[in-house]
């Protein structure tokens, strides 16, 4: 019985087929039942291109701080490796204690993008508010005109709001913040310019072919018997790591003296060995606490 390991990525939860039970008491699926358990058992990648959107209402604490530091992301010694973050400041620290943002909660990472419903934009957004993940239930139905401004000053300008606002008292001060996954353009493309040691044509060709590249790998079918081989035997896996530092990344385990033997016999393919490191892979950069820095961990 070749059944699919669980997977947090599953598409679905994966029902039960319907089965006609023998008098020896086995089990048989269906070819009904499998044609529609294949279509469910999909693994998809673990970043989504569009965000999630949080809005942040100071209304009960009008002269408390955020409690978490911005990033600068309006340098001109920057320009190339933001040209695709869509706002002028990103969280980089969440502070300790019991802050606005740890109750908001506020993530490193997340895109600063209006003050108040006032847009602090680099570009217009490419997605459909309808559509968007509300990362909070505020009732409060927030009005944004996704301004776009020029970048130079659009950092102090978002400062200048922020601070006018709270000194006025009435309205109180409301943020909007975007979040990306990790592997959404926002977060991934200063990763694809680093690798092309700053040259922005070749960054943009490697980061086209990364995506092309996730548009015909997934998803993954989850039901393929070599891939179940790899997961059942544990060939390629998670494991927790004791360190003393808590950044120490999410590891993955791979026993390549059983990912030789599988396929010499014929057992698994070279690309039930990729989709087994893709699935990994993928699973453990989402845990990352920075999307903008995700990494893993290989033994």
């Amino acid at each position: 019985d070749e059944s699919p390991a669980p997977s947090p990525s599953v598409a679905s939860k994966r029902p039960l087929p319907k089965t006609y039970a023998s008098p020896s008491s086995r089990l048989y699926d269906t070819s009904a039942a499998r044609e529609k358990m294949s279509k469910q058992a999909l693994f998809y990648s673990t970043s989504k291109d569009e965000p999630s959107l949080l809005n942040i209402s100071f209304a009960s604490e009008p002269k408390a701080g955020l409690g978490a530091q911005l990033v600068n992301c309006d340098k001109d010694s920057d320009t190339d490796s933001n040209m695709f973050s869509p706002g002028f400041a990103v969280i980089g620290k969440v502070l300790p204690g019991d802050t606005v943002a740890k109750r908001a909660g506020v993530a490193v990472g997340d895109h600063l993008v209006a003050v108040n419903g006032t847009g602090f934009r680099r570009f217009a957004p490419d997605y459909k508010m309808e559509e968007v993940e509300k990362l909070n239930d505020d009732d409060e139905v927030v009005q944004l005109d996704n301004r776009v401004i020029q970048p130079g000053k659009a950092y102090d300008e978002m400062l200048s709001k922020i601070k006018s606002v709270k000194a006025a008292g009435d309205p109180p001060l409301l943020l909007s913040l975007e979040r990306y996954g990790w592997d959404a353009r926002p977060n991934a493309w200063k990763r694809f310019l680093d690798a092309r040691d700053g040259n922005v044509p070749d960054a943009m060709m490697m980061s086209q072919e990364h995506e092309q590249w996730r548009n015909t790998t997934f998803p993954i079918d989850l039901t393929s018997r070599g891939l179940q081989k790899i997961l059942k035997s544990k060939a390629v896996s998670e494991i927790h790591v004791e360190s003393i530092s808590s950044e120490f990344p999410p590891t993955v385990y791979v026993n390549y003296g059983s990912l030789v033997t599988l396929q010499s016999g014929g057992e698994i393919t070279a690309d039930d060995i990729a989709n087994a490191f893709v699935m990994f892979t993928e699973r453990m950069l989402r845990k990352a606490k920075d999307p903008r820095h995700p990494k893993t961990c290989q033994l």
